[in-house]
């Protein structure tokens, strides 16, 4: 079947071996290094002033041609200006349809598995990927395989996989060790040796297409901000965002990307250490809890530094306690998020602090996930916000004095 994949080439970015993009190769065969999928411009038709349709497939153009388009309307994501700090923008990727970014790109790598199709997709996943990859299978009548590190997964995302009806398989350890159960499995050379069930991680470069409408929806909204906060757990979304930026670049749509800010919890941070030259970018035992970004051996490390590095940008670690503030600051602004979200407005606050970015500056903060993904951290110090009444002058009390009795009892605490 003809995909159209011709308008594209995989390129090895460490030894710079070519070769014709093929749905099935994903490490070069020279090096083994992940192949990036780039656009030859000169076999792109687009019009950035003639674009239709909303969400990702709006840019279908610059994306795979593919035989069976799966779709829930994803992407089109809102950019919420804060109140607290005016010149910062939220992207909400937790109003994709199964509540992340991950969404973006499953609409396009499902979209391709059902192309050539295969009997079914697989996963390693610390909760958002296996939701969205269960939603897109179900969409598309296909299987789904999950690989989830037991006990580290939230609930609320455990809880979408089973609804979608994937078949979940869980492993001792960490994601990192998930994920390499289905690289052994499924990618043993570079190649994708298992074409029953084709690997849906962020290895995966045509997934990633779809992550990087997040940039072209910024640019029309907006223009190019000055910089761009991510969260980066696996480290492939940063990269896709900023290989989005510069393809409008390259299309001579803008001028100029803005700076890529990598933000990390500081119990898995391994880009961060990297970065600062302390050693290779992985760590045992990452812990956080943000359990969307605790990845301790970041499979994209060399996309994310690469995505930083030439945008001029940088990675920022931010504690725990940081992230739960952040959340509560944007709960304050009506925008739920789960903690990893958090992790990009706690990285600006201590970005703002350190004097790295200036309050003039634009920044766009991506907010990954939905707060709803992780219940039982959003129940986690805020007790205080539910009190027992018991009688209606009590809620009278409350209306017009804004308090109620000193000893009042938290429902939660009682439950």
């Amino acid at each position: 079947m003809n995909l159209g994949l011709r308008k594209y080439i995989l390129k090895c970015p460490r030894c710079g071996f070519e070769i014709e993009a093929n749905p099935y190769v994903m490490r070069c065969p020279k090096c083994g290094e992940l192949l990036d999928t780039l656009l030859i411009t000169d076999k792109v038709r687009f019009n950035w002033s003639n674009l239709r349709g909303r969400g990702v497939w709006r840019y279908r153009e610059l994306l795979p041609e593919v035989g069976n388009v799966i779709t829930m309307g994803e992407g089109a994501t809102p950019l919420i200006k804060l109140r607290s700090y005016s010149n910062a923008y939220v992207k909400f990727e937790g109003a994709n349809p199964t509540g992340s970014f991950k969404d973006r790109g499953m609409t396009v790598g499902v979209s391709l598995a059902s192309s050539i199709g295969v009997k079914g997709i697989i996963v390693a996943s610390t909760g958002n990927t296996a939701a969205s990859a269960a939603a897109y299978a179900a969409k598309a009548g296909l299987e789904c395989v999950v690989v989830l590190p037991k006990g580290g997964v939230a609930r609320g995302k455990l809880g979408q996989a089973m609804l979608h009806g994937a078949r979940i398989a869980e492993v001792p350890g960490t994601f990192d060790d998930a994920l390499e159960y289905v690289l052994e499995t499924v990618l043993g050379s570079g190649r994708v040796e298992n074409v029953n069930y084709y690997p849906l991680n962020s290895i995966n470069p045509w997934r990633l297409e779809g992550q990087k409408t997040t940039a072209y929806e910024i640019v029309e909204e907006i223009g190019v901000p000055d910089y761009v906060f991510v969260p980066v757990g696996n480290g492939g979304n940063i990269y896709a965002i900023w290989k989005g930026f510069r393809e409008l670049m390259e299309l001579d749509v803008i001028d100029h990307v803005p700076r890529m800010v990598g933000i990390q919890a500081s119990g898995a941070a391994p880009m961060v250490k990297y970065w600062r030259g302390l050693g290779e970018a992985k760590i045992d035992n990452p812990r956080t809890i943000a359990s969307a970004i605790r990845i301790g051996k970041p499979v994209n490390w060399f996309r994310a530094y690469r995505a930083v590095k030439y945008s001029d940008g940088t990675f920022i670690e931010v504690s725990d306690d940081e992230i739960l503030m952040a959340q509560k600051i944007l709960g304050k602004e009506g925008i739920g998020t789960e903690p990893a979200s958090a992790a990009s407005l706690a990285g600006y606050l201590r970005a703002l602090g350190d004097g790295l970015v200036d309050a003039k500056d634009r920044v766009v903060l991506i907010a990954t996930g939905h707060a709803l993904k992780d219940p039982d951290i959003l129940l986690m110090g805020n007790n205080g916000n539910v009190i027992s009444i018991s009688s209606m002058d009590e809620l009278r009390a409350l209306i017009i004095n804004g308090n109620l009795k000193d000893n009042a009892n938290s429902i939660i605490n009682k439950n």
